[in-house]
């Protein structure tokens, strides 16, 4: 009898301690960064991860850095509400307000590098399904303005203030290549998801971008190979990745479903039976679940 009791003991005490180490890393929250070569997949992964985050019961914040700005119609808001979104480094009046400077101006000594941005969520956050909000930051095209110009002040202080938000995912969607890891736009990110596909010059994309974010001291850093079409992708990719580069390596299959619904993700993820692809996500969310206890 005491047996059974110590038994039940033990199981109700490791459920609780599960749903403890849950509800605080749900407190706490976490930050993740995707990123890898130009039509990898990032923006697809992004809005599948964040919704199925926000499923789990999460407050997710997705932030779309890349100049496609094509993160809003991924995630499911609707094509009308989407076209009215103004990004960040569009909206000009925002921008003066909080650099001093208005951009396409001289602006001299007169910019502030570090302009406070705490209230650019409330502000111009837009709210999607599932718990999901998003903030749209955009990128700037203009030739020859070099960093220090009002658009990129006001985006590195975004970042680095979103970094300061408690209790949400973050998940940061970036444009194509390196740039946001050589102006450390990615620092203080935890966690990095790089999406490739089996060819050469992704994959070698991704090992830079690796690098990178091991530099930036980004500790968890998950590979992706993308629409993986069968076991000759897999032993291709295999043959090329470096050991020990990567926390976690996924490999997602190429789903034809995909095409039938994007570039919405919220038909894909209800669909019954499950895709195949959208379980390799769920194996990914689970595993930056499992890596935000250690951040």
């Amino acid at each position: 009898m005491l047996e059974g009791e110590e038994r039940r003991g033990k199981i109700f005490g490791a459920a609780n301690e599960i749903k403890n180490k849950t509800r605080k890393r749900q407190e706490k929250g976490f930050r993740v960064v995707v990123t890898g070569k130009g039509g990898a997949g990032k923006t697809t992964v992004t809005a599948m991860l964040a919704r199925m985050l926000g499923r789990k019961g999460y407050g997710v914040l997705a932030v779309d850095e890349d100049p496609q700005m094509n993160l809003p119609y991924a995630l499911g808001l609707e094509e009308a509400q989407s076209d009215k979104i103004v990004p960040l480094t569009k909206n000009l009046d925002y921008v003066e307000e909080k650099t001093g400077a208005r951009p396409g101006e001289g602006w001299g000594l007169m910019l502030r590098i570090n302009p406070n941005v705490s209230d650019v969520v409330n502000r111009f956050g837009v709210q999607g399904p599932d718990n999901v909000s998003m903030l749209i930051m955009g990128t700037v095209i203009q030739a020859a303005t070099g960093c220090l110009c009002p658009e990129n002040a006001l985006l590195d202080a975004v970042v680095k203030y979103i970094n300061l938000r408690e209790g949400e995912v973050i998940l940061m969607d970036t444009q194509a290549g390196v740039e946001h890891f050589g102006r450390a736009l990615a620092q203080g990110f935890r966690q990095a998801v790089i999406m490739t596909d089996a060819t050469f010059n992704a994959m070698q994309v991704a090992f830079h971008s690796a690098k990178l974010a091991n530099q930036l001291g980004i500790p968890y850093i998950h590979l992706v190979v993308n629409r993986v079409r069968g076991e000759k992708d897999v032993q291709k990719a295999n043959s090329k990745i470096p050991s020990g580069l990567f926390t976690t390596i996924h490999y997602f299959p190429f789903d034809e479903s995909l095409l039938d619904f994007e570039p919405d993700v919220g038909p894909l993820l209800d669909m019954t039976p499950t895709s195949p692809l959208v379980e390799k996500v769920g194996g990914l969310r689970d595993d930056i679940e499992k890596y935000s206890l250690s951040s």
